[in-house]
């Protein structure tokens, strides 16, 4: 549960647990388990208004239940996370000029992917 995002509807304050799509072209309604990043298109409910759920007439309500296995981080999340901390701690090799344009005035000192910050040596 994220408890920096909050339920939907209006004047609720719970934290959500589930996130609500619509998919028209098929008139369903999915419930599944709270998504990583709130959409603009999605609605997030507590769980008491996630029990309450109702669709209109003739759509059906499709409940997701989640994954338990994917509740908690496996090995191989934490060995890639371990990885890119690793990869970011690295010095970033010193790249030539391209040909034919003029030296920079400033030594390159730590590259983030596109950026960079220069020396005033």
């Amino acid at each position: 549960m994220n408890p920096a995002r909050r339920c939907s509807r209006t004047a609720c304050g719970r934290p959500a647990v589930n996130t609500l799509t619509y998919v028209y072209a098929d008139s369903t309604a999915v419930l599944g388990p709270l998504a990583t990043y709130a959409e603009p298109h999605a609605y997030d409910l507590c769980e008491a208004h996630s029990e309450r759920l109702s669709a209109p007439r003739g759509w059906e309500v499709l409940r997701l239940a989640p994954d338990p296995t994917t509740l908690e981080p496996s090995g191989d999340d934490l060995l890639a996370l371990a990885d890119a901390v690793r990869e970011a701690a690295r010095p970033a090799p010193r790249l030539p000029a391209p040909a034919g344009l003029e030296a920079e005035t400033g030594r390159e000192t730590t590259r983030r992917g596109h950026l960079r910050v220069l020396s005033s040596d």
